[in-house]
């Protein structure tokens, strides 16, 4: 069974080269331009994983992650905060949000192989 993976982000290029590396590590990818959106694909089908950016518009990924682990199977995705923000309390505020794993932009095939390794994914 393959693992499957939502990348959420605003910018076009980010969810290209994300969806780049993710199909090689073996995920089945689909993508949302900002949270809403990404909430609505989740309705669809459950995801594995998620790559979130933080910076959007319509629903950022702060509000975005609040409102899936307020959903009855939302825990279940881990989640990669992917961002700009570097700051100790953006980081802060994002695993007590329920963030899995955190990420700067930007990042390359290396960098994301190994934040997936380190929260469970081969």
């Amino acid at each position: 069974m393959s693992k499957t993976c939502l990348i959420v982000d605003d910018s076009k290029v980010i969810r290209k080269v994300s969806r780049h590396i993710l199909e090689s590590l073996g995920f089945e990818v689909s993508d949302a331009e900002h949270g809403e959106a990404g909430l609505d694909r989740l309705d669809e089908q459950m995801t594995d994983l998620i790559l979130l950016d933080w910076n959007m518009p319509v629903m950022n990924g702060i509000e975005f992650l609040r409102a899936l682990r307020s959903r009855p199977d939302g825990n279940a995705p881990k989640v990669v905060f992917c961002t700009t923000e570097n700051d100790v309390d953006h980081i802060r505020e994002a695993m007590e949000a329920g963030a899995s794993e955190y990420v700067m932009k930007p990042f390359d095939h290396e960098t994301l192989e190994l934040k997936l390794q380190l929260i469970g994914f081969e």
